[in-house]
């Protein structure tokens, strides 16, 4: 993998994890989500 595409990856999770974490607790929840597995989900997917 090359520098640029590890920036972009990285870009990637960064807005995912920005994304669900601007989400209230109510929505993760729905979403079978908990705050603090947040990072762990975009990692890793459910």
């Amino acid at each position: 993998m090359g520098i640029f595409d590890s920036i972009n990856s990285w870009r990637r999770y960064r807005r995912a994890v920005s994304e669900l974490s601007s989400l209230s607790n109510r929505e993760l929840d729905d979403l079978g989500i908990t705050r603090g597995n947040i990072r762990n989900v975009v990692r890793n997917g459910r």
